[in-house]
């Protein structure tokens, strides 16, 4: 049985404003729920002309009020960019509104460039103090406001979560909501040996960002699951990882659905000029550097780009390989110059024929 959920950094291409981009990426929500998927998770990038996901916890609210199931989530918030109480109200505002349903996956990179880090930081130097250096203390103290350290039979009672603090002597009872009744799931995003220590240590669940395509999956699993400390949420370890999809009626077709996407990482990594995300057609018009067509086909064989078929013999054997409990696709294929902007049709094509090979999924859809 594999759990499949989805990963969004809410594409905007060359033909959307970004109100169009997000009204497409509710759409395929919509169809993730309509399918069984799991959960739908929303990336935090910022000052990139291609991505509109700048603001998850913004993102999620609405894409939540639009849903009715799934589960809605980070993927993540980099911490270092805010405040820890910040992160902790804004989640236990979403629980509030939509118990059962919220995710926070927190990571510890700034998501852009260091200009815009430095301006995320309230104009601080990154070099100075860095920022992620209280990571730790930090998702500590998030995990506490919110009660996300609870255990899973405590029901909440009288007793709210919050944060002692010593203030000038006196002590200071912090809390991120005034009564909450559930928290939302913690989960650590990574794809370094330290990111998978930090998850055993605290003893929460762990996300390898596999869709990034570093090498050391296997050791940050191994690190995680063998240093794994029990916690008062969480009494065993709990894994999901990350891969980029395009899945298509023919390989073929799935690759070319896929190139706008190649395209932007392939400038992304070689220092081109980056833009909104190119069509299919802009796509196949573009000429590419030497570098840029290497990077393009290194991505492609890490990519799972193919038929449902050919995807789903890929996805299996990797969740079998490396045991997690999760796979969560991020569907990249691109759109054509004639689909509409407030749409995006072939990321819905994916999804739809990736869960025709999982009936795992409509099963998820049964009442318990």
């Amino acid at each position: 049985m594999t759990a499949l959920s989805v990963l969004d950094l809410i594409p905007v291409r060359s033909d959307q404003t970004t109100g169009d981009a997000v009204a497409a990426s509710l759409a395929l929500a919509r169809a993730a729920e309509r399918l069984g998927y799991t959960r739908y998770w929303m990336a935090e990038h910022h000052n990139m002309p291609s991505v509109a996901s700048t603001s998850p916890a913004t993102l999620i609210a609405h894409f939540a009020a639009g849903t009715s199931r799934i589960r809605l989530g980070s993927g993540g918030v980099m911490l270092p960019n805010h405040a820890a109480l910040t992160v902790a109200e804004q989640f236990a505002l979403l629980e509030a509104m939509h118990p059962g349903r919220i995710d926070l996956g927190l990571g510890r990179a700034p998501g852009s460039d260091p200009v815009t880090a430095y301006m995320l930081r309230g104009q601080r130097s990154t070099t100075d103090t860095d920022p992620a250096a209280s990571f730790p203390t930090d998702v500590e103290t998030v995990a506490a406001l919110l009660g996300s350290d609870r255990p899973a039979d405590r029901p909440f009672g009288d007793e709210q979560p919050g944060v002692g603090l010593n203030v000038g002597g006196r002590s200071y009872e912090l809390q991120a909501t005034p009564r909450s009744s559930s928290a939302p799931e913690l989960w650590l995003l990574g794809s370094s040996d330290y990111s998978a220590a930090l998850a055993a240590k605290l003893g929460t669940a762990y996300v390898f960002a596999n869709h990034f395509g570093q090498p050391g999956i296997d050791r940050a699993l191994a690190i995680y699951r063998d240093d794994f400390q029990p916690s008062e949420a969480l009494a065993t370890p709990k894994t999901l990882l990350t891969v980029n999809i395009s899945v298509a009626a023919t390989a073929e077709e799935a690759r070319r659905r896929a190139l706008p996407q190649l395209i932007a990482m392939a400038r992304l990594r070689t220092g081109g000029v980056l833009g909104p995300q190119l069509t299919v057609e802009e796509a196949e018009a573009t000429a590419l550097s030497p570098m840029e067509e290497q990077s393009v086909l290194e991505q492609e064989r890490h990519w799972l780009i193919g038929t449902a078929d050919e995807v789903e013999a890929r996805i299996r054997p990797l969740t079998e390989r490396h045991g997690v409990d999760e796979v969560m696709v991020s569907p990249v294929a691109g759109s054509l110059a004639t689909d509409g902007p407030r749409e995006t049709p072939a990321r819905v094509e994916a999804l739809e024929l990736l869960a025709t090979r999982f009936p795992e999924l409509s099963s998820a859809l049964q009442p318990a």
